[in-house]
């Protein structure tokens, strides 16, 4: 994880305020650097003539790829390119990049193009090559499976270049100045202005730097006139691009509504379980194996060895069948913490004023509840695991304390709901709790794990949601199908930017490994009745493997499959509860509101 901010303007360098800077660092604590440039307007037949861009890039970095950091803005010896790269490039052209990955998405943006013309032209001419550079890139960094956002100085045709992956996995915001100059930033400091917004997570965006954002007008012109705003091209699925030199991994988000006409029941040995087992178990090992070591924190059990990994658990279906999958993949010598948040909700807990044990209020948690039953399974499963339960109690004055700072970071992002789930990932993000074997046992414990697994996404695959249920109760499988077809569309639209802010703030990354390139081609590409039992005729007590799970509820049915056939199965009928509902961070404070309500 890493912190972007890039300024360019017509007028003076701009760098980023102290708060700014601080924000940043946190999201990075391991390197911080900055560089500037110059670029001087180049078009022959533009008038009037055009001032120099300056350009400012500043990179923070949480290393966690290969073995030593490399710093950002990233630089070679023999290039003036500049890549601020934040993300996690699991492979590159179909392989997986070995060492630092930074290095290897530098090598593939920055390709010699010959068929630019490096020379200033006249305006058609620069748009026609700007055009086929942006296809270039375009096309380039599609071949990135993994989460990112990045900018790129193309020093050598004086281009930036600017995006997030196809389904918005990492923070990038954009604004326009009042000078007409334009900020790129993963987070902001400031969520009382105007004029912020996150960059679409729809392609690679273009700012042709030798026809500047703003610069001096003609008489009579208007200040938009002489604006060129940056241009998209779409990123490239391999449907767009069949060429041998070129191999996109980026699936259409189409969703396939073909009914099968004599559907298969699912069970925990049918070929759909098996193989989404498959994929998720690929999924996590590029997401789990060779984490470094993270810096030892003080506050942690100094006779145990200091977890790489955390998981983020509600005790639910989709994290506890991660946390599963992750124990046969890590060495037996690597714990796994497991971070359970729960909070002091007054519009739901009435303390008395004599009240002594606290605890209980957070035990009375729905996810506190559900974590421990999950917990307790993992540990009865995979007795050799050192799983660590650690509970996050939050009271309701440490939130208050805190809501400034989450409104900060969740920022443009601006509703009741926005915040009740911000505070639910800010502070289990956090890590500070206590090592809780059991509800007696209360140990101060801050995990020290800078990767954090998180089960996003498996809902909107599978069929998790109360609305899909309901749709299908409405309109049977057509009106399931639709339901589906409307959250694939808008995976790059939800709110993985957002959630990237706030539990980046910590020094840790999330990763998501139901979000994976090739596990979402194939819940795209796979017949409804194979994520979910919505409609399956259940013809006994037992299915075809004789074990039972014929009888799972159909919400999710093929992870709920997975998580019987792996032993689980108490967290196979579990159901399904929204973390702010579960957590107990939804409508905190008196009064009627809604998740819609924007805060005031």
């Amino acid at each position: 994880m890493c912190g972007i901010f890039c300024a360019l303007s017509c007028h003076e360098p701009v760098w980023p305020s102290p708060e700014l800077q601080q924000l940043l660092e946190k999201r990075g604590p391991d390197s911080s650097s900055r560089k500037s440039f110059t670029a001087t307007g180049g078009i022959t037949n533009e008038e009037p003539a055009l001032p120099d861009t300056h350009i400012t890039l500043i990179s923070t970095v949480l290393s966690l790829r290969g073995e030593v950091t490399v710093g950002q803005p990233y630089q070679t010896n023999t290039s003036q390119s500049t890549l601020c790269w934040n993300g996690e490039a699991w492979t590159v052209e179909g392989a997986i990049p070995g060492g630092n990955d930074t290095r290897a998405v530098f090598r593939l943006l920055d390709g010699e193009d010959g068929a630019l013309q490096h020379a200033p032209v006249d305006v058609a001419a620069r748009l026609d090559q700007t055009a086929q550079r942006a296809t270039v890139i375009s096309k380039s960094i599609s071949q990135i499976a993994g989460p990112y956002a990045f900018v790129f100085y193309d020093a050598a045709h004086s281009l930036l270049f600017y995006g997030r992956d196809f389904l918005g996995r990492r923070s990038l915001l954009t604004k326009r100045t009042d000078e007409g100059g334009l900020l790129i930033a993963s987070v902001t400091d400031a969520p009382d202005s105007d004029g912020w917004s996150e960059v679409e997570a729809d392609g690679v965006y273009c700012v042709d730097l030798l026809r500047p954002l703003s610069h001096p007008l003609a008489a009579g012109k208007s200040a938009s006139q002489g604006q060129h705003p940056p241009t998209k091209v779409p990123y490239h699925s391999i449907i767009d691009v069949p060429d041998a030199h070129c191999t996109p991994v980026l699936p259409r988000l189409f969703l396939n509504k073909k009914l099968h006409p004599t559907p298969t029941p699912l069970s925990s040995m049918a070929a759909p379980v098996l193989h989404l087992e498959q994929l998720l178990r690929t999924s996590l090992s590029l997401r789990i194996l060779n984490i470094p070591e993270p810096p030892y924190a003080g506050d942690s059990k100094a006779d145990e060895q200091v977890a790489s990994l955390a998981v983020l658990f509600s005790g639910g279906l989709d994290c506890t069948v991660l946390a599963r999958l992750a124990h046969d993949i890590l060495p037996l010598s690597q714990g796994i913490d497991l971070l359970n948040v729960a909070f002091e909700n007054p519009r739901i807990h009435k303390r008395a004023a004599n009240e002594v044990d606290s605890q209980a209020i957070y035990e009375q948690c729905p996810d506190r509840a559900t974590g421990r039953a999950s917990y307790a399974e993992l540990q009865r499963i995979c007795p050799y695991r050192d799983w660590r339960f650690i509970v996050i109690n939050i009271p309701y004055t440490e939130t208050m304390q805190h809501r400034q700072k989450v409104i900060t970071l969740m920022h443009p992002h601006n509703t009741e709901m926005d915040l009740s789930i911000s505070y639910a990932l800010y502070f289990a993000a956090r890590g500070a709790g206590s090592l809780s074997p059991s509800p007696s046992v209360l140990e101060p414990y801050t995990t020290c794990a800078r990767v954090l697994l998180s089960g996003l996404g498996a809902d909107e695959l599978f069929g998790g949601y109360q609305r899909h249920a309901t749709a299908f109760s409405r309109n049977n499988l057509r009106g399931l199908l639709d339901e589906l077809d409307l959250d694939i569309g808008r995976l790059g639209k939800r709110n993985l930017g957002r959630d990237d802010r706030v539990i980046s703030n910590w020094g840790r990354e999330a990763r998501f490994p139901y979000l994976d390139e090739q596990l979402l081609s194939w819940a795209l590409e796979a017949p409804v009745m194979d994520k979910c039992g919505f409609g399956e005729q259940v013809s006994g007590g037992v299915d075809a493997a004789g074990d039972g799970s014929e009888l799972l509820e159909p919400g999710k049915k093929v992870l709920r499959c997975l998580a019987w056939k792996l032993g689980m199965k108490g967290v196979a009928t579990e159901k399904k509860r929204a973390i702010q509902f579960g957590a107990r961070t939804a409508k905190m404070e008196a009064g009627k509101t809604k998740g819609t309500q924007l805060l005031t």
